[in-house]
């Protein structure tokens, strides 16, 4: 259910209503009264964590049981230009999702913004959609970067901007390395209003003299934790150097380690923070499961869920890259259509990988944990970790490739015993426990995560069969055998 189906819903008219009251058909008003009162909880719910959202949740509220047309916040009412509402609208967006709802204003009237929100949430269009306001005309010189960490995410916001820009003149370019230079240069050359860039191949650039920073109007470090991880910290930081001090500066990030926190004091000026939801919560709507193995039985595993569980697309992640390569060989054996993705493909294969998985072409994606953050993927019905991610913030991105825009989805992962400490530092992290299950007619060897419940650290586990396999008495499944996969 999207934000516009929560908020926004068609009055009935109030004689219509009286006449079910008083008719035969008083069964529907009382249903309807039901949807009106399941709307309200649904708006509580979505507006618990957010400051502004109360006292809209309380309009709405009144809106509801009275039957009255429910007051909604739109694009209009921002204070974007007409040209940026003109792309809006032929994108088919209709209402500002929370994040832009108030980060939008902010850097409007600009402020520094810092942003946290889950994955799938638009904070794209949040920074976007008020620097192409402000930058309105072309200019001479590049007067917005977004820092990207990988190439697809900088590819992937670069498309939104010039989506966002159909109706303008303004000039979007993207830099990234795995390519030649020559695109990239001409483009730099003939002019761009906006950079979309990795740091590495900014950098080059700037060293060969293609483009300059001093005009720079628009900061704006996107998945700075990530760009962390990468070790791109320096790199973003000779760049911030050679950027005007009089700019404005925008930095999102799903985490804020200490090196982050130093980089904020340093780079920005008095920022306001703009946290949507918690940074730990995962979807409601995607179920997990932790299916534990022997180490040397993960590939048979992995090649069982996919035989017996029904989805649409699945995404397998794993730790290497080497690993990627391996397990993507495996399932292409069994006749799955796989792709690939990791950061030693060449630029080609990865996009080629993407619009393949996107397109349906391939039902199985698998990737390292550079598809796990902001690459819009849409419809991935499952996720599957063949090997546990290490850091308890990666399984959150990963596992937010599917329930995304409120849709059901599962998440499965597989542990082996060296697994288990980093297991249990994700289940802190979320704050929730995940079931245990084994999966039906699988021949298990031994392996002491079996044990686990009889230690008394864990719960005994109790066994008995659930839809997708055997569980350890940690789910409420009701019983039933696995599901065919679709041919």
């Amino acid at each position: 259910m999207t934000h516009a189906q929560i908020c926004i819903h068609k009055p009935l008219p109030i004689n219509e209503f009286s006449g079910l009251l008083l008719g035969k058909r008083k069964s529907i008003a009382l249903k309807i009264l039901c949807k009106r009162f399941f709307r309200f909880f649904l708006i509580l719910n979505f507006h618990q964590n957010q400051a502004l959202g109360q006292a809209q949740a309380v309009l709405r509220f009144i809106a509801v049981m009275f039957l009255l047309p429910i007051p909604a916040m739109s694009f209009n009412s921002l204070g974007l230009s007409d040209t940026v509402l003109k792309g809006i609208r032929a994108m088919g967006y209709e209402d500002p999702t929370p994040i832009q709802l108030r980060g939008i204003p902010l850097i409007l009237e600009g402020r520094d913004v810092i942003g946290s929100a889950q994955t799938g949430t638009g904070k794209t269009a949040a920074f976007g959609l008020p620097i192409l306001t402000k930058l309105d005309k072309p200019g001479d010189q590049p007067r917005a970067l977004i820092l990207e960490p990988t190439r697809e995410l900088a590819s992937q916001v670069e498309t939104a901007f010039r989506d966002f820009s159909r109706y303008s003149k303004l000039r979007t370019t993207v830099l990234y390395g795995g390519v030649k230079y020559g695109k990239q240069t001409d483009a730099l050359q003939t002019g761009t209003d906006i950079i979309v860039a990795t740091p590495g191949r900014l950098l080059d650039h700037l060293s060969q003299r293609n483009t300059t920073l001093k005009h720079l109007e628009y900061l704006v470090l996107d998945e700075a934790d990530r760009m962390l991880d990468m070790g791109f910290m320096p790199d973003v930081k000779k760049i911030i150097q050679k950027c005007p001090d009089n700019r404005h500066t925008s930095l999102f990030s799903a985490t804020i380690p200490p090196i982050i926190e130093t980089l904020i004091q340093w780079a920005m000026k008095d920022p306001e923070t703009v946290e949507i939801g918690m940074r730990r919560s995962v979807a409601e709507t995607i179920s997990h499961a932790v299916y534990p193995v022997a180490f040397d039985q993960k590939d048979e595993l992995v090649l069982e869920l996919l035989g017996k569980v029904d989805f649409d697309s699945v995404i397998v992640f794993c730790r290497t890259k080497v690993g990627a390569d391996k397990v993507g060989r495996l399932l292409k054996k069994e006749n799955h259509s796989v792709a690939i993705l990791h950061s030693n493909r060449t630029q080609a294969e990865r996009e080629r990988s993407l619009k393949g998985f996107r397109d349906g072409k391939y039902e199985v994606l698998v990737a390292t944990d550079i598809a796990s953050r902001g690459l819009d993927i849409a419809n991935v019905s499952h996720v599957v970790n063949y090997d546990v991610p290490q850091h308890p913030e990666d399984y959150v991105h990963r596992i937010g490739r599917t329930g995304r825009a409120a849709a059901s989805g599962d998440a499965f992962t597989i542990m082996v015993a060296e697994d288990r400490q980093h297991m249990e530092a994700i289940e802190r992290f979320i704050g929730k426990k995940i079931k245990r299950e084994k999966m039906d007619d699988f021949d298990y060897k031994y392996t002491a995560l079996f044990d686990d419940g009889k230690r008394g650290g864990m719960p005994r586990f109790r066994g008995g069969a659930v839809g997708r396999g055997y569980s350890f008495g940690m789910s409420t499944r009701g019983k039933g055998g696995g599901r065919k996969r679709r041919r």
